[in-house]
């Protein structure tokens, strides 16, 4: 399909079916809401999810639980609905030269001329100061990280220019949030916000891996490096190692944070990564690198798996 002026235009590849962008949104604001990746949700819940397993291993850190870490809960998500669409935006007015060259991004907004780089660069300030406005509503230490997490969002598109881990960058931008809400709901940042950070980098390296794996044959025709092309045969090897880190230290920062906690709330909370384990246990096992539909498949179920230890830190709040 193209648009009146000749542009293309359409549903990205690998867009939701039936997503609400493009079904009901106007068609005049379809190309910045692609653009913020609203087509394709799974990127949102991936950042959020960090934010809310911290505020709950932080509730049940300090033992209290008010109205306000409701507030966080929904700031949260609304930030990282905001956050994920200005990350993604600049991820594409840096990438608009490579994108066009890769078939499942090549009809992105601005490589297709939907969208020119000024209107980009507006829309990206636009939804970065609607996250400010959220933001603000934190407490100050909660408001200085929420500055300095964009370090690595405005790092990480360039990483796979200069590394073979650019997935390490995008691990560090995206559990940001584990840092953040932690320090929300008790005013500092404190270790087991820190182990948990490091869990989700761990699991950003599994599934970001996988998803890797449907460009690694036009990436390395244009030169773009990535864990998936570094690992290549070794790849199911590599993603059992990060499903280990990532089960692991997800257990020590419960542990750490639940310290004072009854045995049985402890006992309840590290059911989560236990039965988070078993959802990327199975990831790993159907994991086929040359089926390009089963690894979105994959990609789009962590999820799933990240909602998992949810209830199970919920529940234990209440032991």
């Amino acid at each position: 399909m193209t648009h009146q002026d000749g542009t293309p235009e359409g549903p990205i590849a690998d867009a939701v079916t039936g997503n609400w962008v493009d079904t009901w949104a106007p068609p005049r604001t379809r190309p910045f809401l692609r653009l913020s990746r609203a087509d394709r949700p799974i990127g949102t819940w991936l950042l959020l999810l960090p934010c809310w397993w911290s505020l709950l291993l932080a509730m049940l850190h300090t033992g209290s639980a008010s109205l306000y870490d409701a507030w966080i809960a929904l700031g949260c998500a609304l930030g990282a609905f905001l956050m994920r669409g200005a990350g993604c935006t600049w991820n594409d007015i840096t990438d608009r030269h490579i994108d066009g060259s890769v078939e499942r991004t090549a009809l992105r907004p601005i490589p297709s001329g939907q969208v020119g780089v000024r209107a980009a660069l507006i829309w990206m300030a636009s939804q970065s100061l609607v996250a400010l406005l959220i933001l603000l509503t934190f407490p100050p230490n909660a408001v200085l990280l929420g500055f300095a997490s964009l370090i690595p969002v405005a790092i990480y598109p360039f990483a796979k220019r200069f590394t073979w881990w650019p997935q390490v960058f995008l691990g560090l931008a995206f559990n940001w949030g584990a840092l953040l809400a932690w320090t929300a709901h008790t005013g500092t940042l404190e270790w087991p916000a820190f182990v948990l950070y490091l869990a989700g980098i761990a699991w950003t390296l599994f599934y970001d891996t996988i998803y890797a794996h449907q460009d690694a044959e036009d990436d390395a025709l244009i030169g773009v490096k990535s864990t998936a092309r570094l690992f290549g045969d070794a790849t199911r090897k590599w993603l059992r190692l990060f499903l280990m880190n990532t089960i692991i230290l997800l257990g020590l920062a419960i542990i750490w944070a639940a310290q004072d906690a009854s045995i049985l709330a402890l006992v309840v909370a590290l059911g989560g990564p236990w039965a988070m384990g078993w959802h990327l246990a199975w990831q790993l096992r159907t994991f086929d690198a040359d089926d390009g539909p089963h690894l979105l498949r994959l990609f789009r179920s962590n999820r799933d798996a990240g909602l998992i230890p949810v209830p199970f830190f919920a529940v234990a709040l209440l032991l």
